[in-house]
């Protein structure tokens, strides 16, 4: 099913976006949003379907404004490794080179504002505030990176999940405390593809972590955290 173009006219205005104040959008003055909003342009993509394809041309930007994506490459072999999960405020394409170099899938109903490459080159000669953020997403992306290869490097399959979970718990949250209801809607397959393991060692993980009291699990795609502290010690391997 192909993902939906919405007209920005039938949207509420980007000052009322849930995913702003965690986005690179945040940095335009609410007084020049109306300029933000004429370079969008709306889509809501089923789960399943692609917005982003690994090799094709990078003519845009995209910012997840609702739902979540799975970011990943394909070997040559046609083996998958997800690279990560964007969530609302991710801001996806910033590609040094001309083409996409990550595929980006929906892993349940997503949505993003897309922006034409040439669009946010002008916006950010309007708006310094707004390099600057862009920047700091890329420097993000690069330490993710950077954290990714620990993960699957130097781990242990306890290790790489107690991480994954802890870094669900604070993603976008800044200040806030970490959550303690996680809401994973991905596959255990595509924790798996993420943290390197196979589909049977993540759910038998997640079952030794339960019974040892450190988390509950109510539903397939719900994860309650009982003992953080307890799991921040087995992701930085002292126990």
């Amino acid at each position: 099913m192909p993902a939906q173009t919405l007209s920005t006219a039938t949207l509420q205005p980007c000052a009322s976006c849930g995913a702003r104040a965690a986005s690179v959008c945040n940095a335009v003055p609410d007084a020049d949003l109306g300029r933000l909003a004429a370079a969008t342009t709306v889509r809501t993509v089923p789960a399943g379907a692609a917005f982003m394809e690994e090799g094709e041309p990078a003519a845009h930007f995209f910012n997840v404004t609702a739902g979540t994506a799975r970011l990943f490459k394909l070997l040559p072999d046609g083996r998958r490794q997800i690279l990560g999960f964007a969530r609302p405020g991710h801001f996806l394409g910033l590609a040094p080179a001309d083409a996409y170099v990550v595929s980006a899938e929906a892993v349940e109903p997503v949505r993003v504002c897309r922006f034409r490459r040439e669009d946010v080159h002008r916006l950010v000669r309007e708006f310094p505030a707004l390099e600057r953020r862009l920047l700091e997403t890329a420097s993000n992306e690069l330490a993710a990176a950077q954290e990714g290869m620990v993960l699957l490097g130097r781990k242990t399959a306890r290790e790489r999940l107690a991480s994954f979970l802890l870094g669900w718990a604070t993603a976008g949250r800044s200040c806030a405390p970490a959550a303690r209801e996680l809401h994973l809607p991905m596959s255990r397959g595509d924790i798996a593809d993420y943290l390197g393991l196979t589909i049977e060692t993540v759910s038998r993980t997640l079952t030794a972590l339960r019974k040892a009291g450190l988390i509950a699990l109510p539903e397939p795609s719900e994860v309650r955290l009982l003992r953080p502290e307890a799991l921040a010690a087995i992701a930085a391997g002292e126990v």
